[in-house]
């Protein structure tokens, strides 16, 4: 799948649709392939005070990360009533296929929602197909008066008044006097996990820390198919050289913080080198080594793994699978000296995973 002259530069969000509500931007895979060629959507909803995205339904199954903000949503799993959950700034939420969303804000900061998925079984590889139930674009207005009516039971004046009444779409701005469900904050259990919240899997002082996403912490997640991670790198700190062993790909939104990336595939290649900066969006295509520095301010990003509980194999570190080779094969294969293979191996005993700066 891999081709070693794809594009893999980190790109920006695109404007797709918006007005006083709010817009919604989505990555393109023609600008960044490995959407396409991964099965992969990427997309982010900003609202606006008092911004509705109006309820649809998705072709693909999605991970969705509150970047900014406090709202609601609204989630219809197939066959179920209606869960209004209050959702903030490093939540997560697993949205399987079938289930109806809408997103709406009532503060004066911006809600910004990130979307990442896997669209293989999409209408088009590499992006995501929203149905909207309403709206000049929705499922409703494509049916004849004659079919609402039946499904409905209603008579011809309000099935004119219900359609006339939708000139709008995507996303509207209501009156500040519009009444809205409230959310109840016992609807996130087993539906949401806060990131920033959450016990770290992995804390290294002065160096990083990462919380998982799983089917233990948020059991939706084995449902679409898909793990993540928010990982948060101190200033100068390094990520260790690393690769998805179980086949996954690695798709990565930088959150703050800027940093170097350097990403090495097929015969020894480094395929990309460059400076990762907030708001965009990188993908590591399967088995490549992936490995970033953090500037002095740090950095923090959130991914998806197309594996719900993906496995990681680490080239650096405690952890470090070339450690775990015998002295006699490391030797053999750097061709070097006994003495030069005891200092490799003597080095990074203690720090896994994520490096701090030298002293």
């Amino acid at each position: 799948m891999e081709k070693m002259d794809i594009k893999l530069t980190p790109q920006s969000a695109a404007k797709v649709h918006g007005g006083t509500g709010g817009t919604y931007y989505a990555w393109c895979d023609s600008e960044l392939p490995m959407l396409r060629e991964g099965n992969i959507g990427a997309s982010k909803l900003a609202l606006q005070k008092f911004g509705f995205s109006l309820p649809a339904f998705s072709d693909s199954s999605k991970v969705a990360y509150v970047l900014q903000g406090n709202g609601v949503v609204g989630i219809v799993l197939p066959e179920k009533e209606e869960k209004v959950i209050p959702v903030k700034k490093g939540d997560a939420i697993a949205l399987p296929f079938g289930v109806i969303t809408w997103w709406y804000n009532k503060e004066d900061t911006e809600l910004i929602i990130l979307f990442l998925g896997d669209t293989s079984k999409a209408h088009k590889a590499g992006r995501f197909t929203d149905f909207f139930l309403t709206g000049s674009n929705g499922i409703f207005t494509g049916f004849s008066t004659e079919f609402i009516s039946r499904a409905w039971e209603l008579d011809e004046k309000t099935v004119n008044s219900l359609v006339g009444n939708q000139p709008r779409s995507g996303i509207v701005h209501l009156d500040a006097s519009s009444k809205m469900p409230e959310p109840k904050i016992e609807n996130r259990k087993g539906m949401v996990l806060n990131c920033e919240e959450a016990p770290f899997d992995v804390d290294v002082k002065n160096g990083g820390r990462v919380v998982v996403l799983n089917t233990n912490n948020l059991p939706l997640v084995r449902e679409i198919g898909l793990g993540a991670d928010l990982v948060r790198l101190d200033g100068s700190a390094m990520c260790s050289p690393g690769f998805s062993s179980d086949s996954a790909l690695q798709v990565t939104y930088i959150v703050r913080g800027t940093g170097r990336l350097q990403l090495v595939g097929i015969d020894g290649r480094r395929v990309l080198e460059t400076t990762v900066k907030p708001g965009q969006l990188f993908i590591v295509p399967r088995f490549f080594v992936v490995s970033k520095i953090a500037d002095p301010s740090g950095m923090e990003w959130f991914s998806i793994i197309t594996q719900p509980n993906p496995v990681f194999t680490h080239l650096a570190g405690k952890t470090s699978a070339w450690k775990a080779l015998s002295p006699q094969v490391l030797q053999a294969a750097f061709n070097v000296s006994a003495e030069i293979e005891n200092k490799f191996r003597s080095k990074r005993t203690s720090d896994a995973i994520f490096f701090p700066p030298s002293k």
